[in-house]
């Protein structure tokens, strides 16, 4: 499982942390998933309760992602607003987040979606992806290269954390 988890973190973070940081990661987040009692007792200041709707382990895994790679909100327009602070000032973005301020959510997603699928065509664009089960916002999603999307669902689903093209699934749901 570690490096399952490993190669999934690597996949999540494109390129925002180093090899050393996913290795650390990866290997506590095997353990809280091994042995959730053990990895508890052995790390008192983990702030994690049982009554949380996610396993430890994916607890491990979201908590331990900088805000530079996992992101947050309650709208479209708060979550592309940490996107466009994450690539800071040298990367210019022609949609700007209080564009995204009365639009419709599937709207507005689509929109980030276009914009966020022009950078780095190297890698074939950026792919905004919901990941995990979000504790305290409405919406929580990490940035996948397009070209390593469907090893990524791969491996989240190996280790069952969710996640999924956001523009997709929730066009699936809007019955779009």
């Amino acid at each position: 499982m570690k490096d399952q988890l490993q190669e999934l973190i690597r996949n999540v973070s494109s390129g925002c942390l180093d090899g050393e940081e996913i290795a650390r990661i990866a290997e506590e987040a095997a353990q809280a998933y091994a042995d959730p009692q053990a990895f508890l007792a052995a790390n008192p200041d983990i702030n994690y309760d049982d009554g949380f709707p996610i396993p430890l382990g994916e607890w491990v895994v979201v908590g331990s992602l900088p805000e530079t790679v996992l992101f947050q909100g309650d709208t479209y327009e708060e979550l592309f607003q940490q996107v466009v602070a994450s690539f800071g000032p040298q990367v210019s973005f022609v949609l700007k987040p209080k564009q995204l301020h009365k639009v419709e959510p599937l709207k507005a997603l689509n929109r980030i979606q276009v914009q966020l699928s022009s950078l780095y065509p190297e890698k074939g664009g950026y792919v905004l992806v919901d990941f995990g089960v979000p504790l305290d916002d409405e919406l929580q999603a990490v940035l996948v290269y397009a070209c390593d999307l469907e090893e990524t669902l791969r491996l989240a689903s190996a280790v069952g954390i969710h996640a999924a093209p956001a523009y997709e699934a929730l066009r699936a749901d809007a019955g779009a």
